[in-house]
């Protein structure tokens, strides 16, 4: 893909307005160091601006990347780079590296099909050092790249990891400082302490950072020197100039180095400042005023995580043995609802997904009725702990995969395609997903009447399909499936969301009645029974999944079949054997060719 050309849409009268003065010439970092030291506040006002210009009508992550423009245009003017390294955790904060690396007469197209990714990545700049999307990996990354320099005997070059406190909290962030603080690493960590991630910061050592903003220091030897990094600051990661000035004494030090700037996340943008929860990726609004824009959702379904969070509250106020878990997505996931009304028995553990699972478990051990609330892409980051911990004690942990299947513009990184994949393959782990939002609370209802081994319930991000959702709990049979409608000539397979599809693409066809549609609810346990009847009833079967094909639903249904000696022809529809980038759901799922129309072709091809 071809980033040095500008996109023809580019150029519209506020992005202009943004692009006035220093800012339309800069297309480098070189261009940047040739600047004097006085022009760089007035950079900083234009790159602001032009941050909140795009996200305004673009969307995308605005509060943490207002918050470091200071900090980004220091770093590039005073180290190399790309010679010096700069590898920035998460991604969320580094939209002005973008603008300021040749991508901005093309940031436009930031998290669009065909566009620049949301986050930082190899391919599309030799200033993205490495890909990230995901948190706390930028100082082992940092750190491999100072040893391998070393290894190579390229001693001066720098090289650099900015984190922000939330992802330093995590259990990786410091098995890296662990290791680079006996190494000769010519390493440099930059704690971005802006006291927030998405949501509010949490735990032990978000207070010790608290205390270090004030100028509190407990003792000499803080926790960061106890790891034999040289610690410097807190500084005003506002202030330019002192910014300037101790980034260039740091140049000189050797060996692994910590600086500790306090930065205000929405900086520059008072609404932004005053609610940072919303606006980390606020959708639309009016650039001036920070307003967001209205939309009538007025008779819109719920969103699937507004129905987990609110059921699970309904289920907690019947069952107190019910405890709610999620590493630091209250508000993604809408575990916020039960926080607030049972606040003793619903927890943010910070981003430590591998903590999350495996105090799950050890909750479940003491017969309390866990709840884990975790993104299907993060879940990935536990695997360990879901087989060793969970699975194989068979604990009844419930786990709810919010963002299950695409989730659009956040790209290849998140997207929710390999739990299936992933999960079913252990043993003692059960799999549902639900078609709609009362699915989804009959399985939330049914799990904490009792289970004998651990539940993944996944379901998708974004708005549900019915408006009448809240309806008297039913208990689900376990590995169950359901027919939604006969046909003669042919049965599609669906599983999770993906039934809305395939009804409408069934009943747009001119022989509807030829095609059946069977709606299987779970992936593991496999409702068997069911499938006996379809492969006698039917020589031509169509699986449909929001998941990768391989390993997937599709291939549990070709695993079954192969072992009854079935002769008839099975297609699997889902996600191919490669990283899907970003765009919208419906442009996703139509190259996937799982959109409707998608559907509709390969039945077509097959009666």
């Amino acid at each position: 893909m071809n980033y040095s050309k500008p996109c023809a849409i580019q150029m519209h009268n506020v992005t202009l307005r943004g692009m006035a003065g220093i800012l339309e010439n800069i297309n480098t970092p070189l261009d940047l160091r040739g600047l004097k030291e006085e022009e760089l506040t007035q950079l900083a006002r234009e790159l602001r601006r032009f941050i909140i210009d795009i996200v305004a009508t673009k969307e995308g992550h605005l509060g943490a990347s207002l918050g470091v423009v200071e900090l980004t245009i220091a770093l590039h003017y005073i180290f190399n780079t790309p010679k010096d390294l700069l590898v920035w955790d998460v991604g969320h904060q580094a939209y002005g590296h973008k603008i300021l690396t040749g991508r901005r007469d093309n940031f436009e197209t930031n998290r669009q099909l065909n566009g620049l990714s949301g986050f930082p990545k190899r391919e599309e700049s030799e200033y993205d050092t490495f890909g990230v999307g995901h948190s706390s990996t930028s100082i082992s990354a940092a750190l491999g790249m100072a040893i391998a320099s070393n290894l190579k005997g390229e001693t001066e070059k720098q090289h650099i990891a900015v984190i922000g406190d939330a992802s330093i909290a995590s259990g990786m962030a410091f098995e890296g400082l662990n290791h680079g603080g006996v190494t000769k690493a010519n390493l440099l960590v930059i704690l971005n302490d802006n006291a927030i991630g998405i949501d509010p910061s949490v735990g032990a050592l978000k207070e010790y950072l608290t205390k270090a903003r004030v100028g509190y220091k407990p003792s000499r030897d803080n926790i960061i020197e106890a790891l034999n990094f040289k610690y410097f600051g807190p500084v005003d990661g506002h202030d330019l100039k002192g910014l300037l000035k101790v980034l260039e004494e740091m140049k000189a030090i050797k060996g692994p180095k910590f600086l500790h700037v306090i930065t205000k996340k929405g900086k520059g943008l008072k609404k932004a400042e005053e609610d940072q929860v919303k606006y980390h990726a606020p959708g639309k609004f009016e650039p001036n005023t920070g307003e967001l824009l209205k939309y009538d959702t007025d008779g819109l379904p719920l969103k699937y995580q507004d129905v987990f969070g609110l059921s699970l509250v309904d289920l907690a106020e019947k069952n107190e043995k019910i405890i709610g878990i999620t590493p630091a997505m209250p508000t993604g996931s809408s575990l916020k609802y039960m926080m607030k009304t049972f606040p003793e028995r619903a927890f943010d553990v910070g981003i430590a997904e591998q903590h999350a699972v495996t105090l799950s478990a050890g909750m479940a051990t003491q017969g309390f009725v866990v709840y884990c609330a975790i993104y299907s892409t993060f879940l990935q980051r536990a695997y360990d702990q879901l087989i060793h911990d969970v699975a194989l004690q068979k604990l009844p942990v419930i786990f709810c995969l919010d963002r299950a299947g695409m989730v659009g513009e956040d790209g290849a990184t998140h997207h929710g395609v390999f739990d299936i994949a992933y999960a079913r393959c252990i043993p003692n782990l059960m799999i549902a997903a639900p078609a709609n939002e009362v699915e989804l609370r009959n399985l939330l209802y049914t799990a904490q009447l009792g289970l004998d081994a651990p539940l993944i319930i996944r379901y998708p991000r974004g708005r549900g399909v019915l408006n009448e959702w809240k309806l008297p709990f039913e208990k689900v049979k376990i590995g169950k499936g359901e027919c939604i409608k006969e046909g003669s000539d042919l049965a599609v397979l669906s599983i999770g969301n993906m039934a809305g599809n395939v009804d409408t693409a069934i009943k747009q066809l001119l022989s509807p009645g030829k095609v059946a549609h069977y709606d299987m609810k779970f992936v593991k346990p496999i409702d068997e029974e069911l499938l006996k009847g379809i492969f006698k009833k039917y020589s031509k079967i169509i699986t449909v999944e929001d998941g990768v094909k391989k390993g997937g639903f599709g291939s549990v249904i070709l695993e079954y079949a192969a072992s009854l000696g079935y002769k008839g022809d099975i297609e699997i529809l889902g996600v191919p054997d490669e990283f899907i980038e970003q765009g919208s759901v419906d442009q996703l799922q139509e190259i996937c060719g799982i959109h409707v129309e998608g559907i509709q072709e390969k039945i077509k091809s097959m009666i």
